[in-house]
């Protein structure tokens, strides 16, 4: 006799929770602030898998200080499954007991105490993933039970408005909802009609006004008073030995003054150049102040974004023909679908590490400090499914050397994957090491594998004060390691450098100096930065952005 299966457990589960929560619903949707925590006390079971809405900037910070103040005899063991956890109280709900797992993909200024709490046994954790690779997740074994998530606006029938800051939020939704889970919004502001529907009301169960608004970071300002003269150098190398070369239009930069530095010198040096139109026109980007003078000197045609940047929304605004409106004038941002871009669309990826070893293996994750990776693997990694050619993407395939030992005469193209970073990083640290402290993490977490940010076959180049090293022209791997020392400075990887051996790669083109550039180091000062300041950034968007206090000194 067949036996009957019930194929509604979701939906059944999915009212009995909801059933306990009722009493405190009113106005259609709207939870008081002070209901906040009896409302997750009666959604939430032990062990549930729950996201808390937060990435590199925006935070359900509300909420997640609620969660904190359940009663673990209710709410305990719950795994963790957000983007970021960049706040003290996502550890705070380990260290109490209310989670006990956690995958994530960022962690930012809590890399520190994250290490620590692995390294005490208060934190299982999963494993460090890219932001796509997470959201991917979201859809097959990470689905969340109840996420918790935050918008701009939002109407007692659930509508919200993400507005410049959308970021993750539909990728969460669009997971727990569709799988009968549980969507809680703490919004800034409750009004009658959202200023657009970013996310449909039916889509979302509970609305919560916060007491406050939503905590957002400026993670992409770097203010160019701090930019040094070894990164301007750096960033010319960058301009002429690489953007010039290949002709890179489409990109992606990582966060950092080196990358600042590059889009500070495009009106200048990247001008003198000649360079203007032949690269750096499209980017998949968060809105870099630092990027406005080569915007409004004519550089920059479109600019999709991850998320928003602090002060810079009425910039955008009034840049339409660069960033992505929508029919109400304010900017859309969308991580998954940036994130997509930056692994498909782009040409080159160009971002920092904490350290890479003598293969050129690089990771975030030291045994003291996991940081997480953020989108970088993704953008940071040659898309095995691109079918699309651009003139850089087929350049850089055409001289990698090892690639027709695998497909034979079949041409096909390469992104460029630039790691920029100088020999020896914060309080002289150095960047380049024998082996990852990964391996140690991946030891003391009893991960499967040590955690990489960028594998050494993915990477390109390496640019250092140094020069840069031309790795995908290597014709074996003792040449890419011979071509990492010569670019290694002072480092104990560096000082193993043979002479004779790194003049041999240089006559080859496979490292170039400064000097092989043609680049004169004496010019390689902050003469050279269109904007020297924060103030001066302002003056160039024509008063439009509006930098956060703390950037402010006038």
């Amino acid at each position: 006799m067949k036996e009957t299966k019930r194929w509604d457990t979701r939906k059944t589960d999915y009212l009995e929770r909801m059933s306990g929560a009722t009493p405190y619903i009113h106005n259609g949707k709207v939870v008081a602030a002070a209901e906040t925590t009896r409302v997750l006390e009666a959604v939430i079971r032990p062990f549930d898998r729950v996201n808390i809405e937060g990435n590199n900037q925006k935070q359900a910070d509300f909420l997640a200080e609620a969660l904190s103040k359940c009663d673990t005899r209710r709410i305990h063991d719950l795994h963790m499954v957000q983007s970021a956890v960049p706040l003290p109280v996502h550890l705070d709900l380990f260290e109490i007991g209310i989670a006990k797992k956690l995958d994530f993909a960022y962690s930012g200024p809590m890399g520190g105490r994250l290490a620590e709490a692995i390294k005490q046994g208060k934190l299982e954790l999963g494993a460090i993933h890219t932001y796509l690779e997470l959201f991917a997740r979201y859809f097959i074994d990470l689905t969340p039970r109840v996420s918790l998530i935050c918008a701009y606006e939002g109407d007692a029938d659930g509508n919200l408005y993400t507005g410049f800051n959308t970021e993750d939020t539909p990728a969460i939704v669009e997971a727990t909802k569709f799988s009968q889970g549980i969507v809680i919004a703490q919004v800034n502001k409750l009004v009658d009609k959202v200023t657009r529907v970013d996310i449909p009301g039916e889509w979302v169960d509970i609305v919560i006004e916060s007491p406050k608004p939503f905590f957002l970071e400026p993670l992409f300002t770097r203010d160019p008073a701090n930019i040094t003269d070894t990164q301007v150098l750096m960033a010319m190398m960058a301009i002429k030995g690489i953007y010039g070369e290949y002709g890179v239009k489409r990109l992606n930069h990582g966060i950092g003054f080196n990358t600042a530095a590059i889009e500070l010198i495009l009106p200048t040096y990247g001008e003198e150049l000649g360079l203007k139109g032949k690269i750096c026109t499209q980017f998949a980007l968060n809105p870099h102040p630092t990027l406005i003078p080569a915007i409004e000197s004519g550089w920059v045609e479109s600019i999709h974004s991850f998320g928003g940047e602090l002060g810079m929304q009425k910039y955008c605004e009034a840049r339409g023909d660069v960033f992505f409106l929508g029919p109400d004038g304010t900017m859309r941002s969308n991580r998954a679908f940036s994130q997509t871009a930056g692994h498909y669309a782009c040409d080159l990826f160009i971002g920092g590490t904490l350290q890479i070893d003598k293969y050129g293996n690089s990771s975030t994750a030291t045994a003291t400090r996991v940081a997480g990776f953020g989108g970088a693997p993704n953008m940071g990694c040659d898309a095995k499914g691109r079918r699309h050619p651009s003139d850089a993407w087929l350049k850089c395939g055409a001289e990698f050397t090892s690639q027709q030992e695998y497909l034979g005469p079949m041409p096909r193209g390469k992104r460029l994957v630039v790691q920029m970073l100088e020999s020896f990083g914060e309080k002289m640290v150095p960047s380049f090491v024998d082996e990852l402290d990964a391996w140690k993490l991946a030891k003391n977490a009893k991960l499967a594998l040590p955690p990489v940010m960028i594998y050494a076959d993915d990477l390109t180049h390496i640019l250092t004060e140094e020069g840069i090293a031309f790795l995908h022209k290597c014709r074996n791997l003792e040449e890419r390691m011979a071509a990492i020392r010569a670019v290694a400075g002072y480092t104990e990887v560096g000082l193993a450098a043979k002479p004779a051996q790194t003049q041999a790669l240089r006559d080859r083109g496979i490292i170039r100096t400064p000097e092989d550039l043609g680049i004169d180091r004496s010019r390689a000062n902050r003469s050279l930065l269109a904007a020297k300041n924060i103030r001066e950034l302002v003056d160039w968007s024509g008063g439009l952005y509006d930098p956060p206090a703390r950037f402010r000194n006038w």
